[in-house]
């Protein structure tokens, strides 16, 4: 008895095996930064967000280069609510100064609150959460029951009342407003630096590293913090845009920045009482504030999708 096999096997020459299964060996694999780097050049958000970043840098440290008339010169009651003129194209406040120079010229302060406040808080929270989460023991205890008590004032709240004691309230600067916000954000810097810590220091290049004779301190600073940055830019990058809210807030109410320093919050304050007879006298400022914290959330954003392990692709 016979019977007719068929097999349906393709030829050896229309299977190009080799070629398939090839790999390329003369690139180097991708690192962390390069595949993130190469991720965020290709996303619109990032590109839109960095462009007008780098607008709001260059307005900042330059400002007259787009407004010849400064902020608080020139204010004259008789253009009060004056609607847009040559060389005005804001109009006037109330008080008849140029809304469109205390625009520009509000994003330094607003910009050097917050780039200073993520420097300050970045200085504490990463050195107390790296060493919690690395050395662990009665320092992590310590470290962490500290950062509770900071950690269960809100924002707002805690620098109403220490903008209130005496040496907070007689001597207002930028710097004043960044110790306050600094001093009651780190804790969340901390806590994400431990968490991230925690999960990189018994990796097996740390190991190795140890057994080579470099001390714990070492391993920390070359090995441990190196690998555990990208939370902490992701982090960084949005606390810029709470930062800049924080600042307009406490100007808003009268305890941020003193009167003389320009900014968006003083300018949103002043603007209540023409709120119903010329509300873009407040739309300006508003709006540049909105715009400037929505740039550094969606830069964020596209930072923490490109710098996500899960989204990376094998």
């Amino acid at each position: 008895m016979t019977s007719n096999h068929n097999h349906f096997v393709a030829p050896i020459d229309e299977t190009p095996l080799l070629a398939t299964d090839a790999v390329k060996n003369d690139q180097a694999p991708l690192s962390l930064w390069s595949d993130a780097w190469r991720k965020l050049r290709r996303r619109p958000l990032f590109i839109i967000s960095a462009l007008l970043i780098i607008a709001l840098t260059v307005i900042a440290l330059f400002p007259g280069l787009l407004s010849q008339v400064a902020p608080n010169d020139g204010c004259e009651l008789a253009n009060s609510e004056a609607g847009p003129t040559a060389g005005h194209p804001f109009g006037f406040t109330f008080q008849g100064c140029d809304i469109y120079s205390r625009v520009i010229h509000g994003t330094q302060a607003s910009l050097s609150v917050g780039v200073l406040s993520v420097l300050c808080v970045l200085i504490i929270g990463v050195t107390f959460g790296a060493l919690a989460g690395f050395y662990g023991g009665w320092l992590d205890i310590v470290l962490a029951r500290l950062g509770d008590i900071f950690f269960a004032l809100p924002l707002i709240l805690g620098a109403l009342v220490i903008t209130q004691l005496p040496l907070f309230r007689e001597n207002k600067s930028v710097w004043t407003v960044v110790l306050v916000i600094s001093l009651l954000a780190w804790p969340q810097m901390a806590r994400i630096t431990r968490g991230a810590v925690i999960e990189v220091r018994n990796a097996d290049f740390v190991t190795a590293a140890r057994s080579l004779g470099v001390s714990r301190f070492g391993a920390l600073i070359r090995h441990v913090l190196p690998n555990a940055l990208a939370p902490i830019i992701v982090l960084a990058t949005l606390e810029l845009g709470v930062f800049i809210v924080a600042e307009a807030t406490l100007s808003f109410l009268g305890i941020g920045l003193p009167e003389g320093v320009m900014s968006w919050g003083h300018d949103i304050a002043a603007a209540q009482s023409s709120i119903r007879t010329k509300p873009e006298i407040m739309l300006y400022p508003a709006a540049a504030l909105s715009i400037t914290v929505l740039s550094f959330i969606m830069l964020g954003d596209a930072v923490r999708d490109a710098l996500d392990p899960k989204s990376r692709q094998r």
